[in-house]
């Protein structure tokens, strides 16, 4: 199961990397790095939708808008771009 957990993390920690370049990078489009930084700053910032004191439903707004709006914007971005960040991320962690 640890091996399992740091798997997972390993390529959580790898996605954000990628994410950072897809949106330093010139290509990708305006929406799409809206959305990204909006997914971002809504993890991150202290106020949501459903508050968290709600019980259940507080938490799972985070599980489901976050990656929502990854896979949104994701599909705005043209998949060489994604490939492109995904191959430079994984040459500089050899």
């Amino acid at each position: 199961m640890f091996k399992r957990f740091k798997l997972f993390s390993q390529q959580i920690k790898r996605e954000l990397k990628v994410y950072s370049l897809v949106l330093k990078d010139r290509r990708t489009p305006k929406l799409a790095k809206f959305l990204l930084w909006l997914a971002v700053g809504y993890a991150l910032l202290p106020f949501d939708i459903i508050p968290d004191f709600i019980p259940v439903i507080g938490q799972l707004d985070d599980l489901v808008i976050v990656p929502c709006l990854i896979v949104i914007a994701l599909k705005m971005i043209p998949k060489g771009i994604v490939e492109d960040c995904r191959k430079r991320v994984d040459d500089a962690n050899r």
